[in-house]
């Protein structure tokens, strides 16, 4: 437990969250998964393995938790089992089953154009049922109430202007001659479908397991949002269609088949695809994203999301 994770109240915690299961187990390990909280893989005797989590954040862990068992109720979207939730001095915990598969981020570029078609157009309907499962009140962070899940900015426009700034800021240097253009399509909010739904911002293959060509596992719900769909379409169509591919548009043609499967698809403006595209260049760290797999090198990540920009500015 100890090399698992960083501090005394955590290990605690994990230790607490780990009574929940019958068996003691033989082994713990870390993993890397998520930016907000600590994660390990317990092993145990007879038993399958458990997947623990803690978090010095506990609204957000606690309201992961419930996202997960509501997203298993509503949709057909797979995510991993909660089997215990909870918070030992102010320390958050989740256990959750340890879902079998191969990491999809590794296999997507690797598999055949039509398997890669089929899982494009499995995250469109995916997409898809959660928008039509998850309807809310208000934009922004969404966080775990008596009554349900709630955000706090009722207004779209300020709320997609404040997001699209922050995306813009974060880019470095060298997308500096590109601010003031990304800026101007913020100063006219998108004329699109705007009722609050669950926009799970990293909604990629990377966060997805496969086995079979068939997607077992989504990971990583942390720090949900509500906002536009149209939103949420344009940044989970970047990071599945354009992210492992020099021709996007038969994946782009395919997400979009899945989605309109399910439901309409909204409107997706170029200030949708500007600001989801800024988003998904940085990560929580301050580095620019790396693209494809194997990932290319900084020069060429940065490249890669320059020219999606420009082409958003040119209205291509």
């Amino acid at each position: 437990m100890a090399a698992a994770f960083g501090d005394e109240r955590a290990r605690v915690a994990a230790a607490v969250g780990l009574d929940a299961i019958a068996e003691s187990p033989i082994e713990i390990e870390a993993i890397t998964r998520g930016n907000r909280k600590e994660t390990a893989i317990a092993r145990f005797p007879t038993r399958g393995p458990v997947v623990v989590q803690v978090s010095t954040e506990p609204t957000w862990l606690r309201t992961e938790a419930a996202l997960l068992r509501e997203i298993r109720q509503r949709t057909f979207v797979p995510v991993p089992p909660v089997l215990a939730a909870g918070t030992h001095d102010g320390v958050a915990y989740m256990l959750t089953a340890y879902v079998a598969g191969s990491d999809l981020h590794a296999a997507f570029a690797a598999v055949e154009r039509e398997t890669q078609r089929a899982l494009a157009r499995w995250f469109g309907r995916a997409l898809a049922r959660l928008h039509d499962a998850f309807a809310f009140d208000a934009y922004g962070r969404l966080e775990l109430a008596e009554a349900g899940f709630t955000a706090s900015q009722q207004d779209w426009p300020t709320w997609f202007a404040d997001y699209g700034e922050r995306a813009i800021d974060r880019l470095p240097a060298a997308f500096d001659d590109l601010a003031a253009d990304l800026r101007d399509l913020l100063a006219e909010p998108p004329d699109s479908d705007r009722t609050p739904r669950l926009f799970p911002w990293d909604f990629r293959p990377g966060n997805a397991l496969v086995a079979d060509g068939s997607v077992t596992a989504v990971l990583d719900w942390e720090a949900p949002l509500s906002a536009a769909p149209a939103l949420s379409v344009a940044k989970a169509e970047y990071l599945v269609a354009d992210w492992y591919v020099d021709d996007p548009e038969p994946l782009r043609a395919a997400f979009r088949e899945g989605y309109e499967s399910i439901r309409a698809m909204p409107a997706v403006s170029p200030a949708h695809r500007a600001v989801a595209i800024a988003a998904s260049a940085i990560d929580s760290a301050g580095r620019v994203t790396n693209p494809r797999y194997p990932p290319v090198a900084s020069d060429a990540a940065v490249a890669f999301h320059r020219d999606a920009l420009e082409s958003v500015l040119a209205g291509v």
